[in-house]
């Protein structure tokens, strides 16, 4: 009943009503604080015009007179107390609940229960307004005594002021008395709860009684019974009917010779039990309400909690955040020094080698114009011509050396190094916070299906999905995968597909895989990262799609041959960009000693002439007796031994020493053919109609090759 205390307080004293009034508004005052607050209106107003603003006539006095409510229990009208949340204390003060201020007389008033506060004569043409809903109004020549008291909210600050005073005691505890915990509203008893069980079973005709909580049991046997209200405008005169115009009881007299003749009335008792139960209606809805904003507040303090915890991770997870931008940075910054590092020693190497180189050129040069002085210093004519021609060549020689550039630096002393910094500086101005919707949260993490993720030779497929239970959709994928070394993640694929095949992976190489789901709102975390291995060594055939349309295929495409007298090239389906890859070729037919090629090339090289003849081709050709390296058309490092039907060609190409290498059959053919390759090669050949050759992959390395690199 805490939660009621502010109803029962005047809006100008601040403290528990005394004697209230009701006014017309249906507000209460004290009648001391009433009398407090009249303002004298001018003479020039006639109770007529008083009237008319708003005081005399019946339906200004549109009030419910509440001093005629039930005094009984709540439980009379079917209403329950509802508990809600303590409001805060209120300190008496010049303010009403409603917020608005009274000013206080400039007088101090009389005590509000003395003889001059009740019977002192008012002032002329008063006007009262009222503090919480400020309407005006006129009194007539009765005064404050035309409104009536209300009794109903002096018994409920009475009952309240009563139910603080102290704890209730069981009646029936024989020494010393427990606290009440049940009030029986038949039996009209306060009971604790041994006594209760003992002398008040709940069976037999017991079971039908009601037990009151002790706080209502009070209230309800401290009820006094209704005292008799009497007529505002008949004092002798008791309310006997209600006015259903005017919305007030009235008398017998009222009705024979007053305003409310010819109004309609009903019964004082039915009507009283009418509006009992409207308001018990009332209070029903009134009391859901309640109850919703008592578990609204219960949200709104768990909310208070939560946006705690939530700001103190999302604190940690931006600290974590820029932390790891900061580290990305200094990792980006180490490999900047690293490059400026190396080009400061590389600087450093070509001047010191210049110096070494232009020290021993001086050396030697003034080496020889001393010689030289000496020999002009002999006397013997015939000896001097003999050396002094080639004493001349050497000087103009020396001197010619010195003229083609070996005075000018071969190195500068700045750096042409300009750091780009302006696209990072603009991001970190632009970094900010995107504000994620509520109502479309981002997507679930996928993972990634084990047993449907594989790898071929240097191909690599992922299967995914979305989490059974996720009810966000996604509306696309992003799968990542490193570099195979252990470095940074790159976007493979962007897409709605669940499946996806790279090609063109490393061999014998370790990738991690992983992926995120996105829509609108933005992108999920990713999913597990899944570790693959590609094949340690290569299988493949040869590729029909790239092949010149001459080009005869048979065994799975592994055998190759031509209906063509000219040279056409084909190649392999497989690239290669790093590792160490060998295959072989055995010749299956050759005739009329013809000429094939052997070799690497590029995926767009020239498919209708030998293989080596553009720079996109780098190629051993071979015939019976012989063989030569060849690239862009150039012929080098003849090579003595051919091939003859059942030879095998290998062909070893070294991406970490950027070499190829060739055998027949498995003896090296020659030196190393070519060095200083880079880039993405396909095993290649190229041959006519008189010759056929079959593929063999996915073999070890020579021995010749291995003997070779541990002599290195």
């Amino acid at each position: 009943m805490e939660e009621m205390e502010e109803e029962l307080k005047c809006p100008v004293c601040g403290s528990f009503y005394r004697e209230p009034l009701i006014l017309p508004c249906s507000h209460s005052l004290c009648q001391a604080c009433a009398r407090n607050i009249l303002v004298q209106t001018p003479e020039a107003e006639s109770p007529q015009s008083r009237r008319a603003s708003g005081s005399g006539g019946g339906s200004d006095y549109d009030y419910l007179d509440l001093d005629k409510l039930s005094l009984y229990s709540e439980a009379d009208s079917g209403y329950g107390s509802y508990g809600g949340f303590a409001s805060a204390p209120t300190t008496p003060c010049q303010k009403s609940p409603n917020g608005v201020r009274v000013f206080p007389p400039a007088v101090p008033p009389p005590p509000p229960h003395s003889a001059a506060a009740t019977l002192a004569p008012l002032p002329r043409n008063s006007c009262l307004t009222c503090p919480q809903c400020h309407r005006s109004l006129i009194l007539d020549e009765r005064g404050l005594r035309g409104f009536p008291k209300n009794r109903v909210l002096e018994g409920v600050i009475e009952r309240y002021q009563q139910s603080k005073a102290a704890a209730l005691r069981c009646q029936l505890c024989e020494k010393a008395p427990k606290e009440a915990t049940v009030m029986c509203e038949q039996c009209d008893v306060f009971y604790c709860d041994p006594c209760r069980l003992r002398c008040h079973p709940p069976r037999g005709p017991l079971a039908k009684h009601r037990l009151l909580p002790p706080a209502q049991g009070r209230v309800s046997r401290r009820l006094s019974p209704r005292k008799i209200s009497t007529c505002t405008d008949h004092e002798l005169e008791n309310h006997s009917m209600y006015c259903v115009q005017c919305k007030m009881p009235v008398c017998y007299q009222c009705l024979e010779e007053g305003k409310h003749a010819s109004h309609e009335v009903k019964a004082l008792g039915a009507m009283w039990k009418l509006h009992k139960s409207q308001l018990s209606q009332a209070l029903n809805g009134l009391s859901d309400r309640a109850k919703e904003a008592k578990e609204f507040l219960v949200q709104l303090r768990n909310m208070v909690q939560q946006i705690q915890e939530n700001s103190v991770e999302f604190e940690a997870c931006l600290v974590a955040q820029c932390d790891a931008l900061i580290d990305a940075l200094n990792r980006r910054k180490a490999q900047l020094l690293s490059r400026v590092n190396k080009e400061h020693e590389h600087k450093l190497k070509v001047v010191r080698d210049q110096i070494s180189h232009c020290t021993v050129k001086l050396r030697q040069t003034t080496g020889l114009m001393e010689y030289c002085l000496e020999v002009i210093k002999e006397n013997d004519p015939s000896g001097f011509l003999q050396i002094s021609d080639a004493l001349i060549r050497r000087v103009h020689l020396t001197e010619d050396q010195w003229g083609k550039g070996t005075l000018t630096p071969r190195m500068t002393t700045d750096f042409d190094l300009n750091l780009d910094n302006a696209p990072l500086l603009q991001s970190i101005h632009q970094l900010d916070f995107v504000q994620m919707k509520a109502s479309s949260p981002v997507p679930a993490p996928p993972f990634l299906q084990l047993e449907e993720c594989c790898t071929h030779n240097n191909s690599a497929t992922l299967s995914w999905k979305q989490p059974p239970l996720s009810m966000v959709p996604a509306d696309g994928y992003i799968l990542e995968l490193d570099d195979g070394n252990g470095g940074q993640f790159r976007e493979v694929y962007v897409g709605k597909e669940t499946m996806c095949t790279v090609d063109g992976l490393h061999f014998n190489s370790t990738y991690s895989a992983r992926v995120k789901a996105f829509n609108k709102t933005g992108v999920s975390p990713y999913s597990k990262t899944l570790v693959l291995q590609t094949s340690e060594v290569a299988w493949f055939s040869f590729d029909p799609s790239s092949a010149h349309s001459d080009i005869l295929f048979s065994n799975d495409n592994l055998t190759v041959t031509c209906n063509s007298y000219d040279d056409r090239v084909v190649l392999g389906k497989t690239g290669f960009s790093k590792g160490l890859h060998y295959w072989e070729l055995s010749i299956d037919r050759y005739d009329n000693h013809p000429d094939p090629a052997f070799g690497v090339a590029r995926v767009d090289v020239i498919k209708d002439v030998m293989l080596g003849k553009d720079e996109k081709a780098w190629a051993m050709y071979v015939d019976n007796n012989r063989s030569w390296f060849m690239h862009n058309n150039s012929h080098t490092n003849r090579t003595e031994g051919g091939i003859t039907k059942g030879a095998t060609v290998g062909v070893l190409l070294d991406l970490t020493r950027r070499t190829v290498t060739f055998s027949i059959n498995e003896d090296q053919q020659g030196p190393v053919a070519f060095e200083n390759l880079e880039g993405v090669f396909f095993p290649a050949v190229s041959l006519n109609r008189n010759v056929q050759v079959t593929l063999h992959t996915g073999l070890p390395v020579p021995e010749f090759y291995n003997s070779r690199s541990s002599m290195q």
